[in-house]
C-alpha cells in the first residue's frame, strides 16, 4: 500500500482531482490519497463524493492537534499559511493514520507513470525531495531554493521524523512569501537537506521527476500510445 497527500481548496480542486485521476490511471499497487481541504466548499463537496481510495480531513481537523495553526492563519497570507500547512499536514496524515511513510505531492501535479518508480530509489535513505533542476536562464534558486516542495517521501521512522519536525518547527517559526535571511516559504529550508541530514535524504534522480516550466527546455518530450517519453537534449 502507497499513501499519498496533498492540500488544497476549491479554487484547486479542479487540479486536485486530476491528480487523482493520474494516480488512478497510473498506480499499479493499491494505494490511498489523503487530501486536507483547507476551506468548507472543497471539504464539503468532495466528502459527497466519496471518492475511491481517498481519505478527506478539514481545517479543523489538522487545528484540532495543532492549535498554533489558528494564530499562524491569522497572522499569515493565504500562500504562506498553505506553505505552513506542508509540512503540518504530512505529519498530521503520518500520526493518524499510523502509516509507514506517506508522499507529498501538490495538488497541480499529473503523473504520465507510476510514482513509485521515484519512491523506489530509496534504499537506507527515509527522505525524498526533487530538485527545481532548473535551466540556467530561469535558475531562481537563489530565491526560490534548490528543492521543490512538489514531491516529497518521508518514512515514518526515527530519521524521517526527525526531519519532518524540523521542516516543521521551521515552518512555524517562519514561512514568508518575502524572501529574507535565506529564507522562503516552506522550500527554501530544504536546501541543506542533504548535508544536515547526511545518510537520511535523498535527492530524487529520475529525468521524468519534476518537469515543470522552468527547466523542460531541456527536453525533447514525445508522445506514443498514451505514454510520454522524455529525452535530455545533452
Amino acid at each position: 500500500m502507497n499513501n499519498y497527500c496533498t492540500l488544497f481548496d476549491s479554487n484547486y480542486l479542479p487540479k486536485g482531482l486530476c491528480l487523482y485521476e493520474s494516480l488512478l490511471e497510473q498506480c499499479a499497487e493499491d494505494f490511498c490519497f489523503y487530501i486536507l481541504a483547507t476551506n468548507d466548499i472543497a471539504y464539503e463537496w468532495l466528502k459527497k463524493q466519496n471518492l475511491e481510495k481517498v481519505e478527506v480531513c478539514s481545517l479543523e481537523d489538522i487545528k484540532k492537534v495543532y492549535p498554533v495553526l489558528i494564530e499562524l492563519q491569522q497572522k499569515r497570507s493565504i500562500g504562506e499559511f498553505n506553505w505552513t500547512l506542508s509540512s503540518f499536514s504530512i505529519q498530521f496524515f503520518l500520526r493518524k493514520y499510523n502509516l509507514d511513510s506517506i508522499t507529498y505531492l501538490d495538488a497541480d501535479l499529473y503523473f504520465y507513470a507510476d510514482p513509485k518508480i521515484l519512491i523506489n530509489e530509496v534504499k537506507e535513505e527515509s527522505v525524498i525531495i526533487t530538485p527545481h533542476n532548473y535551466t540556467p536562464e530561469y535558475d531562481q534558486s537563489a530565491v526560490s531554493g534548490r528543492y521543490c516542495v512538489q514531491f516529497m517521501y518521508f518514512k515514518n521512522n526515527t530519521d524521517g521524523n526527525k526531519v519532518l519536525e524540523w521542516w516543521r518547527n521551521a515552518c512555524e517559526e517562519c514561512c514568508t512569501s518575502t524572501p529574507k535571511d535565506g529564507k522562503f516559504g516552506d522550500q527554501k529550508y530544504l536546501d541543506d537537506w542533504l548535508s544536515r541530514f547526511p545518510g537520511i535524504v535523498h535527492e530524487a534522480e529520475h529525468m521524468g521527476c519534476g518537469i515543470a516550466p522552468w527547466n523542460v527546455q531541456q527536453f525533447f518530450i514525445t508522445e506514443e500510445s498514451r505514454q510520454i517519453y522524455v529525452t535530455n537534449k545533452i
